[in-house]
């Protein structure tokens, strides 16, 4: 069973009232897995449970502020209440870019600001759903997945946002240590890593000649997917206006990761 297969289970996601965390959500939910959407704004939260009012799965909401350990062990609760179990948790919490000031003009604030949003949200809603499913685990119900949205940031860098890269740099080491820690108890950990394609939200950079010719042809694109190929693969599901691409990823003892 591939991390996108989960069929009648339950499955968390961080983020998932908009752009990549709301693509998945409706991904899952179309395959008859319950959803429960953790995000700060109840509206926001609200609308994208309408959205997947026609899914055969059940969806849920929580008000949750992922960068609040006590606000995600409410959330996992709640949703426990609900549910019964948490079966995948899609964690899309984090910011990107933060301005274009070369990095020894930045703050220690600014530093401090964007490890913090990138990487305690995931931190927080990895190691409550990790607890819910090793418990799982000790009493034979081997089964659990956890998911992060990365960058290319993380194998090319990128210039005059930096500390973006090295946020994601560090959820791709996660991600792999998880892999390796968690397989025992048959869950596995992934980095869903992006590829570039053709959009609307990428036409600027397209039409710039020597981003087409110098760096485009460096970034590991594979072909267009859909969540149900994910196996040697990773599948990344962005807004309606990137849909979906892939990236290479490789196996650690029975995890999916990044490469």
């Amino acid at each position: 069973m591939s991390i996108f297969d989960l069929t009648g289970r339950t499955a968390v996601i961080t983020g998932g009232n908009g752009g990549i965390g709301l693509g998945i959500a409706q991904a899952l939910n179309a395959q008859g897995c319950n959803v429960s959407i953790w995000g700060r704004n109840a509206d926001k939260n609200k609308s994208a449970a309408a959205t997947m009012s026609a899914g055969p799965g059940k969806v849920d909401t929580q008000i949750c502020d992922v960068s609040d350990p006590a606000s995600v062990k409410a959330a996992m609760k709640a949703t426990l209440d609900t549910f019964g179990r948490v079966d995948g948790c899609f964690a899309n919490a984090g910011i990107g870019g933060g301005g274009r000031r070369a990095f020894i003009d930045r703050t220690e604030e600014e530093w401090r600001k964007m490890f913090a949003t990138n990487l305690d949200g995931v931190f927080h809603v990895f190691q409550a759903a990790a607890r819910h499913m090793t418990e799982r685990a000790e009493a034979g119900d081997r089964f659990g997945r956890l998911v992060a949205t990365s960058s290319l940031a993380s194998l090319f860098g990128t210039a005059r946002n930096e500390h973006y890269a090295g946020t994601k740099a560090a959820l791709n080491a996660l991600c792999r240590a998880l892999a390796v820690e968690l397989a025992r108890h048959g869950v596995t950990a992934n980095a869903i890593l992006p590829g570039w394609i053709k959009s609307d939200m990428t036409a600027g950079i397209m039409a710039n000649d020597k981003f087409v010719a110098n760096v485009l042809p460096r970034i590991p694109v594979r072909r267009f997917g859909e969540p149900t190929d994910f196996g040697g693969i990773a599948v990344y599901i962005m807004s309606k206006a990137s849909s979906y691409h892939t990236a290479d990823c490789f196996v650690i003892d029975g995890g999916y990761t990044a490469f």
